[in-house]
């Protein structure tokens, strides 16, 4: 979660607007996404405070309480850091300079004298 000031300050009956950015990842398909989103505090006129979500200009539910994955409508979302989504897609486009893999040679050591049977437990029998 990053807090930073809103940009336009208050709103219309907000005492207070936070912008929290979130990065998401959906467990079921693998889709990934972020999301910044403008946190508004009011208070109502019984003088009970309550939050509103605001992503894009419009209202929308906590992305904490049941976040769905845009891309399946599936509802096991992993929530993150911003900034994990777009890294995690920066190493995916990245070159990878891995060395060719060539053989691999053990030494053959001899054994030194006869290859004892494994312990086995009293009352039980070897296996073939």
């Amino acid at each position: 979660m990053t807090e930073i000031p809103g940009p336009g300050g208050l709103r219309a009956g907000a005492t207070a607007v936070v912008t929290e950015a979130y990065a998401f990842a959906c467990m079921r398909c693998g889709y990934g996404w972020e999301q910044s989103y403008e946190i508004e505090h009011h208070v109502d006129a019984d003088g009970r405070t309550f939050v509103l979500y605001v992503a894009d200009g419009r209202i929308v539910p906590s992305p904490l309480s049941r976040p769905t994955c845009r891309s399946c409508d599936g509802h096991v979302v992993r929530i993150l850091r911003p900034g994990r989504v777009a890294s995690a897609r920066d190493a995916a486009h990245r070159e990878r300079r891995v060395p060719a893999a060539g053989p691999v040679e053990a030494p053959w050591v001899p054994a030194a004298g006869p290859v004892e049977a494994p312990w086995v437990p009293e009352g039980s029998a070897p296996l073939p």
